[in-house]
């Protein structure tokens, strides 16, 4: 027989005593919440660049001109293979269900963080600035730059300080297991682009996830929709 939840002597909790402790049992969880988005701000100790990454071999493929291009192994299985792992050592926060006004609907588990160093290292030291605008590395500086140059009409804002107003425009996304097959094999995941502003099966435009795949579009005014 299952025991009477009332004991004998007990008195039910005041409904002020209740509206503490559960005011109390929030404020705790939303430091927690705080602490763990702190925490999250703080730039991680990323894994190196190993093996030197062959900008030879880097070729930029056209999928919707001046709007989405890809850049094919561009980062080595061994290297995605360390950041996976890696990864999984961070917390990650859930999207949110319903996307911001303007944003394409998400539904992931995430890593955020705004690490200016990180970015400059993708952008320096993998050959991407030399494939996305056609110039050797040590050719010019892009602080004197003020033209957008190169095969997508790019220019760097890496190398400009924090106080410099810039304007984005592209998003990069980088795929570090892919549905090719192969140990990291994984199934959906694919970039689904709408080039009238509509969802419609026999114009979507999808770029299926491979591993080392880099992928970028464009966003802001010239955005198409994306899903």
């Amino acid at each position: 027989m299952p025991k009477d939840r009332k004991q004998a002597g007990a008195k039910p909790a005041a409904r002020g005593q209740s509206q503490a402790h559960a005011a109390a049992a929030t404020s705790q969880s939303l430091s927690s919440q705080q602490r763990q988005q702190q925490e999250a701000q703080q730039p991680p100790a990323w894994p190196i660049f190993k093996p030197t990454l062959p900008v030879s071999d880097l070729s930029l493929d056209t999928i919707v001109p001046g709007k989405v291009v890809v850049l094919h192994n561009f980062f080595p299985r061994s290297l995605c293979r360390d950041y996976v792992a890696f990864l999984k050592t961070l917390p990650l926060v859930t999207t949110p269900a319903r996307p911001k006004k303007g944003e394409a609907v998400r539904q992931n588990d995430r890593f955020q963080v705004n690490d200016p160093d990180f970015a400059a290292r993708l952008w320096l030291q993998t050959g991407l600035k030399e494939a996305l605008t056609g110039r050797p590395g040590d050719d010019y500086d892009d602080d004197d730059d003020d033209t957008a140059d190169g095969r997508l009409g790019l220019c760097s804002t890496i190398s400009k300080p924090p106080s410099v107003a810039v304007r984005t425009t592209w998003t990069l996304l980088l795929y570090l297991t892919g549905t090719a097959g192969g140990d990291d094999q994984c199934s959906g995941g694919e970039t689904v682009f709408y080039p009238n502003d509509r969802v419609s099966r026999k114009e979507e435009i999808a770029v299926a996830p491979q591993t080392g795949l880099l992928l970028l579009h464009k966003h802001g005014n010239d955005c198409m929709l994306c899903r």
